[in-house]
């Protein structure tokens, strides 16, 4: 088991990480405050799902792969960069009278668990991030396995934690400034933050 010291490092720079906008944030926020708050929960889950499968990926060695053929890493980034620009494009077009009623559709719960997770998965640097994060925090005197497994589930967990409460928080906003212009102009600008985030997505990396 690692340093309980190392342990409130690895939690604080994790909360750290959490608290600074990106897509994901984004799109959990987004979700619930313009679909309502379950839409918004299930896509942290999905975010959720890719993490634990980003951790997996990562103490198998894909990173390493990524690392070693840059034509994949950038394959994976662009097809990223696509499906960010594909949000921003249904954010875009979504009419007023799209928001669900609280609880209607299944498959729409489903679909908001997709896009974490997609959003999440196509994202390449998410994996590069637990590969370079990780291993700072893994001693080479203890089992490697059961520590990737106590850090793997506090980064899942944490990240779920954090996400939830986003969700929660931004659907009260909504509730809130759920009269007039407000649900168009937020659609716009979660539209234009998928937007940046695709372009910066796409061509940080070079």
């Amino acid at each position: 088991m690692p340093d309980p010291s190392h342990l409130l490092l690895f939690v604080a720079a994790l909360t750290a990480v959490y608290l600074l906008p990106g897509p994901d944030m984004a799109l959990v926020i987004a979700s619930s405050s313009l679909q309502g708050v379950r839409h918004g929960l299930m896509a942290a889950l999905g975010l959720a799902l890719s993490r634990t499968l980003h951790v997996t990926l990562s103490a198998l060695g894909l990173a390493a792969l990524f690392h070693a053929h840059p034509l994949l890493f950038d394959l994976v980034r662009w097809l990223g960069a696509a499906y960010l620009l594909f949000l921003a494009w249904k954010l875009c077009r979504a009419g007023a009278g799209e928001r669900p009623a609280p609880g209607a559709g299944a498959g729409a719960g489903w679909a908001a668990l997709k896009r974490g997770f997609l959003t999440n998965l196509l994202n390449p640097k998410a994996l590069m991030f637990c590969a370079l994060l990780l291993p700072q925090f893994i001693s080479a005197r203890h089992e490697l396995a059961g520590q990737y497994l106590l850090l793997g589930a506090i980064l899942v967990s944490l990240g779920l934690l954090f996400d939830g409460l986003y969700a929660l928080a931004a659907a009260r906003l909504a509730r809130r400034l759920a009269a007039g212009p407000v649900p168009r102009l937020s659609r716009l600008l979660f539209s234009g933050v998928f937007g940046f985030a695709a372009l910066r997505l796409a061509w940080g990396g070079q």
